[in-house]
């Protein structure tokens, strides 16, 4: 017997939303914000075949799919508490909705937030979250804010996800354990939360690395109105065999490759010291790769200082790399 679009949604995605005051089963979910707390809402959505390949297992996909919001979520230094999913599915497989509902499930308990509404339809593979969260009014991190002097700093190093899409393209070989790092990083992303909850009303600016870091940090540059200085010799490095991590794939992969979801802000050099506690508590490593100065774009320095030429790296759904 075929699964009904509402027998889907009741087996799979109806869980308890206790801080919604009406969540799955009607037209739409109510919540009621907390008092003096300013609304964020972000939105992605993720097409089998440009965001990931066939055949991803759907553990994965449904970790991704809310993983990539929660990041958005972190970038903005905001509080992440519901989010909606709009499923479109070729076919309805009990045995891929019960892996997708886990992957999703599990990182929405580990950040506590609820799934309260969407939708499902027929199609080609995709899906879209909208989630919604609070910050506290003038505190939240926004790219227009970085200010000339500041500090630029990486919450870890970029470039594994990349280095993930070309080995399944064929295009890079990989050791099978260099593989399934870069491949869960690729598949299984760690939003950032609780970093950019730390660096709210601390940091300056912050973006999340999704399109590329110089491509991102362009965007934080345009909005700010400054120029982005990066040194070559202060990006971190991937956990990687030495022959790997100083290869020109991965060279290319940590400046141009998307999909790496670290936060790349800006703060006072003065916030040093207290940034490294932060780092030290969440036990992640926080990395100084640059300064704010006069202009605009991203410039590239060696360790001399001498601007570097690099092609034009970084996503676009439209105009392609």
């Amino acid at each position: 017997m075929a699964l009904g679009e509402f027998d889907l949604i009741r087996r799979y995605f109806s869980r308890a939303t206790p801080s919604a005051l009406l969540g799955i089963g009607d037209d739409a979910a109510l919540v009621a914000p907390t008092p003096g707390q300013a609304l964020v809402v972000a939105a992605d959505t993720l097409v089998e075949g440009h965001h990931f390949f066939a055949g991803t297992a759907p553990e994965a996909l449904g970790w991704k799919a809310l993983a990539v919001n929660l990041s958005d979520m972190a970038a903005m230094g905001a509080t992440p508490r519901w989010f909606t999913l709009c499923l479109t599915l070729p076919a309805a497989e009990p045995d891929w909705l019960a892996g997708f509902a886990a992957g999703l499930y599990a990182l929405a308990e580990r950040h506590q937030v609820e799934l309260i509404g969407g939708d499902t339809t027929g199609g080609p593979l995709a899906f879209s979250v909208q989630i919604l969260g609070e910050v506290a009014p003038g505190q939240a991190l926004r790219r227009a804010g970085a200010r000339i002097g500041d500090d630029v700093w990486l919450s870890g190093p970029t470039g594994a996800a990349a280095l993930a899409v070309e080995a399944r393209y064929g295009r890079l070989t990989l050791a099978p354990d260099d593989l399934a790092y870069c491949a869960n990083r690729l598949d299984r992303p760690e939003p950032r939360v609780e970093l950019g909850l730390a660096l709210a009303g601390l940091a300056h600016a912050a973006i999340d690395i999704s399109d590329g870091l110089l491509a991102d940090a362009g965007h934080l540059a345009a909005c700010s109105g400054v120029a982005v200085h990066l040194h070559t010799d202060l990006l971190p490095s991937l956990p990687l065999p030495p022959a790997l991590a100083n290869s020109a794939a991965a060279w290319r992969a940590a400046l141009g490759g998307g999909d790496d979801y670290e936060l790349c802000f800006t703060a006072a050099p003065q916030q040093r010291a207290t940034i490294e506690r932060i780092g030290e508590k969440l036990g992640l490593p926080l990395t100084r790769i640059g300064q704010i100065e006069a202009g605009q774009g991203v410039r590239l320095l060696d360790d001399a200082g001498r601007p570097q030429q690099v092609e034009r790296l970084g996503f676009d759904h439209f105009a392609g790399k």
